[in-house]
């Protein structure tokens, strides 16, 4: 079995919000060789200032390119890129589809022997919308592929480095005096502290589970409406929290979205966010070996931490 400090890894969609956390985790076990690939100019600038030890590529994993060579010599791979949010559906082809197709053949052609793949929980979500079916196609994708791989499917994620979800809302309730929330509230989320989840990716690098696919989800269930309040007591934010009808949230989204091409929240993340969804809770800190870190401490370490904690992603 191979040692953190002999392994070469890439990491595609390393500038986001897994790669981010999960990169320095990779150091902290001696992981010295990291090729870390990713398309946003600025959120890639950001990963190679934090991180100037490692192999930082900036490239569109859609179109091949000299980025394929970083592949050689490799030994695992975790496929981690992702479109989250959009409007139309072009995005969600490109980046989950196609960008995946072009991965996964430099990966073969090199021969690379452990994938960790991050689909999403929304593959068993009863939601219909482009994230949905393009996350559900990159997962068959890759699982048809022929490579050894381990597939995970987290639920909502927060954590230092998110640039939509919670951090996103945390940014707005801090400059807002009010902050909305559509309907009663009452929408049941499984969140997941991405901290944790890195610590699942490096455990099923150091044990290769191929063939195997986990659902990962959050340990504490939360209403939505609850789970902001959570945020803001660790943020410590003013804003009150008001509810507004459902039917007039979507349409302040869709205003908005006139204004904004790439909108951090789209009505279709509305539609998801109420759809009754509740995810497998699976054994996975015993499967993994890893504590689970308890809601309130991870929304403090997340907004509070004096190193991470203010460095903000684009869009």
């Amino acid at each position: 079995m191979l040692s953190f400090e002999d392994r070469r890894i890439v990491v595609t969609g390393a500038a986001g919000l897994v790669g981010q956390n999960l990169i320095p985790r990779l150091k902290q076990r001696g992981c010295r060789h990291i090729v870390a690939i990713d398309k946003h100019p600025a959120n890639t600038r950001t990963l190679a200032r934090l991180h100037p030890d490692i192999t930082i590529i900036e490239a569109d994993l859609a179109e091949p390119g000299d980025w394929q060579d970083a592949f050689a010599g490799a030994d695992t791979l975790v496929l981690n890129h992702a479109q989250i949010g959009a409007i139309h559906e072009a995005p969600f082809l490109r980046n989950n589809i196609t960008a995946t197709e072009t991965v996964l053949a430099a990966a073969k052609r090199h021969g690379i022997g452990t994938v960790v793949h991050m689909s999403s929980s929304v593959v068993n979500s009863i939601a219909h919308d482009f994230y949905t079916e393009s996350k559900k196609a990159q997962e068959a994708l890759v699982v048809a592929n022929g490579l050894p791989v381990c597939v995970l499917r987290p639920t909502l994620m927060f954590g230092w480095f998110d640039r939509k979800h919670l951090g996103w809302l945390a940014r707005f309730m801090r400059r807002m005096p009010l902050f909305p929330v559509p309907g009663s509230g009452r929408y049941l989320r499984q969140p997941l502290y991405v901290g944790d989840f890195c610590d699942i990716i490096i455990a099923a690098i150091e044990r290769p589970r191929p063939g195997e696919a986990f659902n990962i989800t959050g340990q504490q269930s939360i209403d939505y409406i609850d789970l902001i309040r959570a945020v803001k007591t660790a943020v410590g934010a003013k804003a009150a929290i008001v509810r507004i009808p459902y039917s007039l949230f979507w349409l302040l989204l869709t205003i908005y979205a006139l204004f904004d091409r790439n909108p951090p929240f789209t009505t279709k993340q509305l539609e998801a966010l109420v759809t009754p969804d509740v995810f497998e809770v699976i054994d996975w800190p015993g499967l993994f070996g890893v504590t689970p870190t308890p809601l309130a401490e991870a929304l403090t370490t997340t907004f509070r931490d004096p190193t991470y904690a203010t460095i903000e992603l684009e869009f």
